[in-house]
């Protein structure tokens, strides 16, 4: 049965979901309760620079309402800090804590654990050829992990 370029795009942003689902009911049994992919996103987006709520909005493509709500949530769960600027004693800049640099490891690992499960599934050479012709597809580096917000490009 032939299918259509639209039934791909809903076939591969379910893969992600799947994943990105029970990535985020995994982490909770393992004590990151309410993680949302989102988090994952601002977390990655600060350990590559962006050190303010501006910043952050920006590299996310959201609000900056938004990337404020998000970095007072993470800031309550203990994921992020803000420090004082050293160059600039006015300014407040974002830091990952090591609370949130455990969050992001045992995110890896896990995803990891999703992967064996759909090579169990499916077979190691499976899954390998899928990720391989995605790459093939798209390049290495098609999306960002700190950007989520590309959808919402002009």
């Amino acid at each position: 049965m032939s299918r259509s370029g639209a039934d791909l795009a809903l076939l591969l942003l379910a893969g992600f979901r799947t994943l990105a689902d029970r990535a985020a009911a995994e982490l909770a049994e393992r004590g990151y309760e309410d993680v949302r992919p989102v988090h994952d996103f601002a977390l990655h987006s600060i350990l590559s620079g962006a050190d303010s709520a501006s910043e952050l909005a920006r590299r996310m493509s959201v609000t900056r309402q938004a990337a404020a709500k998000t970095i007072a949530t993470l800031e309550e769960r203990g994921y992020v800090e803000r420090r004082s600027d050293p160059a600039d004693g006015r300014r407040t800049r974002l830091h990952v804590t090591e609370r949130g640099l455990a969050l992001l490891r045992e995110g890896e690992t896990v995803f990891d654990e999703l992967r064996e499960q759909w090579e169990k599934q499916v077979g190691a050479a499976s899954v390998s050829a899928l990720e391989e012709t995605l790459r093939r597809l798209v390049g290495d580096s098609a999306i960002r992990i700190d950007s989520p917000g590309w959808i919402a490009r002009d």
